[in-house]
C-alpha cells in the first residue's frame, strides 16, 4: 500500500476534541488504503508556555536543557493521539524523534537533520499501525536530545516522507493552502494554487508562517512535493513543487516580518569576528548587508530572527561588552518582502515599492533585491499598511 506522511500543527491538536477530529481524518485515510504516517506538534501554546518557565528559571537557558524540556510538547500530542486513534479501534503506535529514527547534528536548539532511519516505522507499518511521530525532534550522533527550531514539524514531515519514498507529504494548518498574504492583513489575498520552491523558500525566510524554509530545502532537495491544506474543511490547498512552466505573475506574494533584530555594525568592528562570535552561540543571520565601497564609510547591518535567540537580553549585553557598544541591537524595525520569479527583471517593482513607501511616509532603512525577492526595511507601524500596499500596487489586488 502506498505511504502518505500527514503533518498537523499545534492549532490542529490544540485541544482534545481537534485532536479527535485529526483521529478521524487519519482513520479516513487509512480506510482509503494507505500507510500513514502521522507527524504532530505540541498542542496549542505548549512551546511558548514551556519557554516561558524556562525563562522564569533563567534569563538564558542552557541549549542542552532547552531542548530536552521543549521536546515534552510534542510527546503530549503524539501520545494522546495514538490514544484516540486506539478507541476508534484503528492500531496505533507513537514514536519520539529519536525512535523514528531521525538524526540530526549536535547544534541545540536549531539542529538539522543528517539522516533518517525509519526501521521501527516501516515495521510497524507493515504490523498494518499507524506511526505518530513527534515532530520538530531528533537524536544527534552523541545520542542527545536535540531541536530543529521554529517550525521544526514540517521538517520532520518532509524528511520522513522522503526517507519512506512516500506517495505525498501532506501538511495541515487553519487555512487551505497558501496565500498572496497574510488575509488578515490583506483580506482580499489570493490563495496560491502552486509555488516553486525557491518561491516558498524566500517567503518562509521572510515571514511566511505557514511552511518552514528548512522542510522547503529539504522537499528541494529530495524532490518531494509538499501539499499544504487546511485540517478544517474541506480544500485542494497548495502545491509546492518544482515548475518548469513560466508563472503569470511575477510577483507570487508578499510578506512582512517584525519578529526579527537588526545589528547595526559600526565601521570599526571587524566583520569577520562577529561572525564567528554569532556562530559560537547558534545565532543565525537571515540576511546581511555590507558597503565597503571607497569614499564611503564602510558599515554592514544582519538581520536576526528572534526564534532563534532563547536569551537576547544576555546576547545583547555580551556584544555590548565584547564590541564596545559598535553593535547596535534594533528592534523597532522590520522587513516587507515581495516574491516572484523575475520579480526583479527590470527595476519596475523597486521603483513602485519605494514610491509606495514614500507616499505611506514610511521610510527606508535599507533595500534588498535578488533574483527571486525584494525587500524594504521600515519602521514596524508601517509593516502592515506597506505590505497592503504593494500587494495591490505589484499584484493588482
Amino acid at each position: 500500500m502506498p505511504i502518505v506522511v500527514q503533518k498537523y500543527g499545534g492549532s490542529s491538536v490544540a485541544d482534545v476534541e481537534k485532536i479527535r477530529k485529526v483521529a478521524r481524518r487519519v482513520k479516513d485515510k487509512r480506510d482509503a488504503g494507505y500507510q500513514v504516517v502521522v507527524v504532530v506538534s505540541a498542542m496549542g501554546d505548549t512551546t511558548d508556555e514551556l519557554l516561558a518557565l524556562a525563562k522564569q528559571v533563567s534569563p538564558d537557558p542552557a541549549r542542552r536543557e532547552l531542548d530536552m524540556l521543549l521536546t515534552c510538547g510534542e510527546r503530549i500530542s503524539m501520545a494522546l493521539l495514538s490514544m484516540a486513534l486506539q478507541e476508534m479501534e484503528v492500531p496505533a503506535i507513537s514514536f519520539t524523534g529519536s525512535q523514528s529514527g531521525i538524526i540530526t547534528n549536535d547544534a541545540h536548539a536549531q539542529a538539522r537533520i543528517v539522516e533518517v532511519r525509519p526501521y521501527r516505522i516501516h515495521d510497524e507499518l507493515a504490523r498494518g499501525k499507524v506511526v505518530i511521530v513527534a515532530g520538530y525532534q531528533g537524536v544527534s550522533y552523541k545520542k542527545e536530545v536535540t531541536t530543529l527550531g521554529r517550525g521544526g514539524s514540517d521538517t520532520t514531515a518532509v524528511a520522513l516522507a522522503a526517507a519512506l519514498e512516500a506517495e505525498a507529504c501532506e501538511i495541515y494548518s487553519d487555512v487551505d493552502g497558501i496565500f498572496s498574504a497574510d488575509p488578515r492583513v490583506v483580506p482580499d489575498a489570493r490563495k496560491l494554487e502552486s509555488l516553486s520552491y525557491d518561491e516558498m523558500q524566500e517567503l518562509a525566510s521572510a515571514g511566511a508562517k505557514v511552511l518552514n524554509a528548512q522542510a522547503v530545502e529539504w522537499a528541494k532537495s529530495r524532490g518531494i512535493a509538499i501539499l499544504a491544506r487546511t485540517a478544517h474543511a474541506p480544500g485542494n490547498g497548495t502545491v509546492v513543487r518544482e515548475l518548469t512552466a513560466p508563472s503569470d505573475s511575477r510577483v507570487k506574494g508578499v510578506t512582512a516580518d517584525s519578529e526579527l533584530a537588526v545589528l547595526a555594525v559600526g565601521e570599526q568592528v571587524p566583520l569577520p569576528e562577529l561572525l564567528e562570535f554569532l556562530d559560537a552561540r547558534g545565532v543565525r543571520g537571515r540576511s546581511l548587508g555590507f558597503d565597503g565601497l571607497p569614499g564611503g564609510t564602510a558599515h554592514a547591518y544582519l538581520l536576526v530572527p528572534l526564534a532563534d535567540i532563547h536569551g537576547p537580553e544576555a546576547l545583547r549585553k555580551e556584544l555590548a561588552t565584547r564590541f564596545d557598544g559598535a553593535v547596535s541591537w534594533r528592534e523597532e524595525l522590520g522587513t516587507v518582502t515581495c516574491v516572484g520569479v523575475g520579480l526583479n527583471a527590470d527595476w519596475a517593482p523597486l521603483r513602485q515599492s519605494l514610491a509606495a513607501a514614500e507616499e505611506l511616509g514610511a521610510k527606508v532603512h535599507a533595500a534588498h533585491t535578488s533574483p527571486l525577492q525584494l525587500t524594504l526595511l521600515v519602521d514596524k507601524p508601517h509593516l502592515k499598511p506597506l505590505t497592503a500596499r504593494l500587494h495591490r500596487e505589484l499584484l493588482g489586488a
